[in-house]
């Protein structure tokens, strides 16, 4: 079965950084969007950061652009999060989510659409 698997999460401090990795098995993110969701606790789950690889496009939240990098590896079927200047807001944990169609409109951004999804990885930021 697909199955995607995300690593990086833990701890960091307020101004630090950290690196999210996405792998996927028995799935190649080819053509659809492949992106990041993060869920705080008592709050809904949000769209952080998407990357459309047909056209190479970004699609960032305005509460990460200009801190986060969304970027590909086109050998290891992994794309990664660079989280730069991280927030304590940042804190929540961190899901990888592929294979949805994400070219137009908001679609990068809506949580109903991607078929495939990660476990998680929490990410902590303190001040």
């Amino acid at each position: 079965l697909p199955k995607l698997v995300e690593s990086g999460g833990g701890s960091a401090q307020a101004g630090g950084w950290k690196r999210l990795s996405c792998e996927a098995s028995s799935y190649s993110f080819s053509m659809k969007c492949v992106g990041w969701f993060r869920q705080a606790p008592g709050k809904e789950r949000e769209a952080v950061a998407a990357i459309y690889l047909s056209w190479a496009t970004t699609y960032y939240s305005d509460s990460v652009k200009g801190r986060f990098i969304i970027a590909r590896d086109n050998e290891k079927d992994a794309v990664y999060l660079h989280m730069n200047d991280l927030k304590p807001e940042d804190t929540a944990m961190y899901y990888c989510a592929a294979d949805w169609p994400c070219a137009h409109g908001s679609a990068w951004s809506r949580r109903d659409l991607p078929k495939l999804w990660g476990q998680g990885t929490q990410v902590t930021v303190s001040t």
